[in-house]
Parts: C-alpha cells; structure tokens; sequence
C-alpha cells in the first residue's frame, strides 16, 4: 500500500526509532566506530569478548606458572614426596600473601581511582603509608630498637589497623560533608597531611642513633618476606569481605564512574556511594600496608595495565584483570629476584621502581594531572 510523505512529527518519531535501534543492535564492527554510532555496553563485539578471554587466560596460566616455580624451583626434594611438600607448605605463606596484597591494591586502586574520576592517582595519597611511617618511627624513637618488637603482635596489628581506618574515615566524613563536600579538597588535604606525617617522621628520623636507624629502616620497606603469618586469619576474612563488597557493587561503581550529577539523575544517593566505597578502600590499604609495609605504585601499575588491556567501564571485568595483574607482578618478581638474582628483598624495589616509570610516562602522555 503506497504512503504520503511524512509529516514533521513522524520524521521525528522514524528518526529516533533509527537511533534506539542503532543503540540496541549488536556490533560486530570496529570499537571505536561503533562507540562513535552510539553503541553502549561493556563488551561491544564478539573480537573484544574474545580478547577479553584471551587476556584473562593468559594471565591465570601466567599466575599459574610463577606460582608453581616459587613452590617447586630449588625445593631440592623429589616432586610429591613428603619432603616437597613441607618445603612447598612454608613457601605457599608467601603466596598467600602476594594474593592479598594482590587484590587490595587493585581493588582498593580501581575503585578508589573510579570515586575520584581520576586514574593518575592511589589510594597511598590519602596519607596511609605516612602514617604507617609515622606509628613505626614513634615506637623507635621513644622505646629504641627493642620498640619493634611493641609493634608485633595480633593486638598490636589490630590497633595499627584500626588506627589508619580511623584517620580515613575522620577524613573522608569531614570533608565530603557539610560545606566543605569537594573530593578536590579531600585529595589536596591528604596530600598536606600526608607530607607533614612523612616531615614529621623524617626529622624523628634525623634523632635516632644509626643502629635503630639500621632497625627501622628494615620496618618501612615493603618486604612480602617479613609479613606475620600470624595475621592471616584476621587479614584473609577481612579482604575476602571488602573485596566481595566491591565487586557486588560493580554496577553502582559503573554508574559513579559518570559523575555527581548523573548519579543523583539516576535516583543514586552519590555521597552515600562514595563514602562507602572510600571506607572499604581504607580497609584494605589499612590491611596491606600493615601487613607488608608501603607499596606506592603496585596499585597504580596494575589498575593501568587493567584498564589498557580491558578498554571497558565495567568493573566487574577490570578487578578479575587487576587482580591477576598484581599477583603476576608480585609473582613474577618474587621468582626472578630470588632464583635467578638472589635479591629476594628487593622485590619491592623494583616494583616500585617501575611502577614510578609507568606512572612518569602516563603524565607525559597526557599532559596534565
């Protein structure tokens, strides 16, 4: 049946039918194309499912194999015998805490950087390392070197902890309430606090005789080798609860990710959001950095590397890759500095070291903070 011309209404009408219907249909092109034709969704076409796939395999046979070569290389015992496996046992303690720290830095990282809206930066701003730094130089410089051992202790751990949570939450709740409310002002006023902690604990620093300086020195390094094993059945519950936490609320992360305005459009409370999130995150900095000292930019490096290779606003994709990112990291190092350098110790270090490039070359690239 033949029909007129269309008037002004249903021109209108036909044309956003054409739009929803572009949104809706699946693309099997080119990302970038299809984002620009108004393609939503976490996964836009089959190539970037499998590449996720693909991505996500890799780095578990990766995790897989370092794993197996910290358990097995240089264990000198016949492979399954009983000899194996008690050589095997006291080396899983130091797996165990490669994938704690794993998963808080790179929880803790991503959605700390998603609150923020800015992915140049880690949780280690809000002042969590300073203050580490600060309790561990105190004890030395009022007790001398036998104050370490005032430090070591479930008690003693559980207060450290329970110390830096404080200070986060005194800071979040101040200044993201009331007139103040500016996530801006937050992170301009952790990075004041947390220098004046690090000034405070360098002059301290400057007072103490050279043998408890050599003492502490060994305390504020982050050392995967010195973490307490008697920790672990505070630490792996507590980790296991904030990242479950975190990963149930992926989808209202997706949506803080857009910002204050389309969060309260949305029917999301934004404040309440963030809050929630920041508390969970100083959870699980509080439970790594007193576990294994400070690590600056492991958290920065895996959460990069996440979002290059996923290229997805998803978290419930970017935490698995983050994750299996910093055990592989964490992993990898442990294996090549041990067995093949024999500096164990400096695992960290290099770590850090970079980490700190990684971090150098994104500024560089970008061109702005």
């Amino acid at each position: 049946m033949a029909q007129g011309p269309l008037t002004s209404g249903e021109t209108v009408i036909a044309e956003d039918a054409a739009t929803i219907r572009t949104a809706v249909e699946p693309c099997t092109g080119n990302p970038r194309k299809c984002r620009r034709n108004g393609c939503s969704g976490p996964v836009i076409n089959t190539k970037q499912k499998v590449r996720y796939i693909a991505i996500v395999s890799v780095l578990s046979v990766m995790a897989v194999a370092f794993a197996f070569g910290v358990l097995s290389y240089s264990n000198g015992m016949p492979f399954g015998s009983e000899g194996y496996w008690k050589i095997a046992s006291m080396r899983a303690e130091t797996l165990v805490v490669m994938v704690i720290v794993a998963a808080c830095q790179a929880f803790a990282t991503v959605s700390f950087q998603t609150v923020t809206a800015n992915r140049i930066i880690t949780p280690s701003i809000m002042g969590f390392e300073s203050l580490y730094t600060v309790i561990q130089t105190s004890v030395v410089f009022f007790f001398g070197a036998a104050g370490v051992t005032l430090m070591v202790g479930t008690g003693q751990f559980i207060l450290q902890v329970l110390l830096m949570i404080a200070f986060a939450s005194v800071l979040y709740g101040w200044l993201l309430s009331g007139k103040f409310g500016n996530m801006h002002v937050m992170l301009l006023v952790g990075v004041v606090l947390g220098g004046g902690l690090g000034a405070l604990s360098t002059f301290m620093q400057r007072l103490l005789d050279p043998n408890e300086f050599d003492v502490l020195t060994a305390r504020l390094f982050g050392n995967l080798s010195n973490a307490e094993t008697d920790y672990l059945p505070i630490v792996i519950p507590t980790v296991i609860v904030c990242c479950t936490i975190l990963w149930l609320r992926a989808r209202r992360l997706n949506v803080l990710a857009l910002g204050k305005d389309v969060c309260s459009n949305l029917g999301m409370n934004h404040r309440r959001e963030t809050m929630t999130v920041l508390l969970l995150v100083s959870v699980l900095m509080a439970m790594t950095t007193s576990l294994v000292g400070p690590m600056t930019f492991l958290g920065f490096l895996v959460a990069t590397l996440a979002y290059s290779l996923t290229d997805t606003y998803d978290h419930r994709m970017i935490y698995p890759v983050a994750f299996l990112l910093g055990f592989v990291v964490l992993s990898g190092a442990y294996f090549i500095l041990r067995n093949i350098f024999y500096a164990g110790g400096a695992v960290t270090v290099i770590i850090e070291l970079v980490g700190g490039l990684v971090f150098l070359i994104v500024i560089m690239r970008k061109g702005r903070l």
